[in-house]
């Protein structure tokens, strides 16, 4: 057992004070700081930079009736009426005095119709509150031409009141499946980007050590169940050393940019009214969908021998992976489905699908003990098989990119017995 414990600290210590891994966790930190302030990083970039627009029109009335328009929509663009003509109007454009003109006139219906012109029109921001002003301005008179009153004009654009009520006892109500949704919307890319990223890392670990014939010395030596988990959960301890950094940071980062953990964030994303039972689950799938494809990109990184053949090996876990992932995405509307039902029990796919069932959906205790179980058991035999796998897979050398290999490498263990 003692060797099991240095190859497992070997393992974490070696990756945690690699060049690579502790430049992606500061880049992934500063990503992460960057995306909870970007509002406040946005602002100090646009404080000064308010749109001024020329308003070229005939008619007083119609200008005054938009210019009121545009302020009750707190709009950030500053408009001006000028008795100028277009031409005069480019040149002020050309100047960079104005950032554009609009060109408003009326209809023979008597409604209003705009055109705007800049150097650019990919600034959507603008041109789509000019349009929107416009809009409204449009609304207003010609309900007002019709002869109706503001109240009951905004009786007419008032929402129509809708609700929604479930029958099944214990069914979540609709404020519950905004908050689980968003809460497993969040989980399933940890889970995804995780996964992907550490089971990667587990193949090119193996595959490094066999390229330097350092294998060798240690299958002689150590069992292959010891050397292969003891990779497995040293990553492990890496990632959550990583996670805990980004949580941090982000955590520290939105505490700061948001005036209340309540009513931010957390009330956004789901984090407030949750059961504590939905982020349990959350750890346990995480956990034994970790295990899952670990185990399997250990003993597929032992087939190959050069760094380079790592990619191609693990393409189809890569692949299962993603499938699992974009069901899942489906899933987030239609967590009922029967395919999303029946793939919430196959292995690979569970550990995304299953949660999210659970997250959004009232469940029966057998349903969800009968996924982890199936989890476990996979795991299990996958563990065992791989082992054996891990076992002759590393003392294979030359070229590997088929999956005949596997039988190579089990014969290589029965003739090691």
């Amino acid at each position: 057992m003692n060797k099991f414990w240095i190859i497992l600290f070997h393992t974490y210590v070696s990756k945690l004070r690699t060049k690579s891994f502790i430049i992606t966790t500061l880049i992934t930190a500063l990503i992460i700081f960057g995306l909870a302030n970007i509002q406040t990083i946005i602002e100090k970039f646009d404080k000064d930079e308010t749109s001024h627009v020329a308003v070229l029109t005939d008619s007083e009335g119609l200008y005054q009736a938009y210019e009121q328009t545009l302020i009750a929509m707190s709009s950030d663009i500053v408009i001006e009426k000028m008795d100028k003509t277009e031409d005069q109007a480019k040149e002020l454009v050309a100047s960079e005095e104005i950032t554009g003109y609009l060109i408003l006139a009326e209809t023979a219906e008597g409604l209003p119709e705009g055109i705007y012109k800049a150097p650019s029109i990919t600034d959507s921001a603008i041109t789509g509150q000019l349009e929107q002003a416009l809009q409204q301005l449009k609304v207003t008179i010609a309900t007002t031409k019709a002869g109706l009153s503001p109240e009951q004009i905004n009786e007419l654009y008032a929402p129509v009141q809708f609700e929604k009520q479930a029958l099944e006892e214990n069914a979540k109500s609709e404020e519950e499946l905004n908050q689980a949704r968003g809460l497993v919307y969040v989980l399933l890319f940890v889970i995804y980007f995780a996964v992907i990223m550490y089971a990667n890392m587990i193949a090119m670990e193996v595959a490094t050590e066999k390229s330097s014939r350092v294998m060798e010395i240690l299958i002689s030596s150590v069992s292959p169940i010891k050397q292969m988990f003891g990779k497995i959960l040293g990553i492990a301890l890496l990632s959550l050393t990583q996670f805990a950094v980004i949580l941090a940071v982000g955590y520290g980062s939105l505490k700061q940019s948001m005036s209340g953990m309540e009513g931010g964030f957390f009330e956004v994303f789901g984090f407030g009214d949750l059961p504590v039972s939905t982020f349990v689950y959350a750890g346990v799938f995480f956990i034994l969908g970790y295990l899952l494809f670990a185990t399997l990109a250990a003993f597929l990184g032992s087939l190959v021998s050069r760094i380079e053949d790592v990619q191609q090996m693990i393409t189809p876990m890569t692949l299962l992976i993603v499938a699992a992932f974009m069901i899942a995405m489906f899933g987030l509307t239609k967590p009922e489905s029967s395919v999303i039902t029946i793939t919430s029990f196959i292995p690979f796919f569970s550990p995304m699908i299953m949660f999210l069932r659970v997250g959004m959906l009232t469940l029966p205790t057998w349903e969800i003990a009968l996924s982890i179980g199936i989890l476990v058991l996979t795991i299990t035999l996958l563990a065992i098989f791989g082992a054996r796998v891990y076992r002759g897979g590393v003392l294979m050398y030359g070229k590997s990119s088929s999956f005949k290999d596997i039988k190579k490498a089990l014969q290589l263990t029965k003739s090691e017995k």
